[in-house]
């Protein structure tokens, strides 16, 4: 399992924290904290990455900060 803090663009408001938490499920995200324009999350490098991470959230209408 790998832990980090990530940054997301675009977020404003309560419902974008509910359908940031939405990709980062669909993501395989297996545990996230989501605060408006960050999240600490821990998911299992075997099941998914940064890349699916993103997408899911570009997807949601948000943009992963690298």
């Amino acid at each position: 399992m790998k832990e980090m803090r990530i940054i997301i663009e675009g977020m404003s408001c309560s419902h974008c924290i509910k359908r940031v938490l939405q990709a980062l499920e669909e993501a395989e995200v297996t545990e996230a904290d989501v605060k408006i324009g960050e999240a600490k999350i821990i998911f299992d490098e075997t099941k998914t990455d940064l890349n699916k991470i993103a997408k899911a959230l570009e997807n949601a209408g948000y943009k992963l900060k690298a």
